[in-house]
């Protein structure tokens, strides 16, 4: 198993910006972010894998992206230009070889004026 530490969250107005910071106590993960709006599901926001390649959802491509420092095992979601829709618990999970091996502690994201 693997600790996840996320930190970032808060209120911001919409079309502002935060940013997501999930530690690991390991390395040469997939790590995906999700998140969890009140009275919905859980939803994948972003990916990375361990070669770098990413993905995000179509709701926030081109505002959304993924990051990682590998010398910090450190992942990130930028997060810009953000909505109202995107307020919700915000998720760092990690697998290694398909497998889940943790999930953070959830960090709440409010936008909102």
């Amino acid at each position: 198993q693997v600790q996840l530490v996320e930190s970032g969250g808060g209120l911001v107005q919409p079309g502002g910006s935060l940013r997501l910071s999930c530690a690991a106590s390991g390395s040469d993960l997939t790590i995906n972010w999700y998140r969890q709006a009140p009275g919905k599901q859980r939803e994948l926001v972003a990916s990375i894998a361990r070669d770098g390649s990413t993905s995000t959802i179509s709701s926030v491509k081109g505002r959304f992206t993924i990051s990682r420092d590998n010398a910090k095992n450190t992942w990130y979601l930028q997060m810009n230009s953000l909505k109202s829709e995107d307020t919700a618990v915000y998720y760092c999970n990690a697998k290694f070889r398909g497998r889940d091996v943790g999930w953070g502690q959830g960090t709440q994201v409010n936008v909102s004026s």
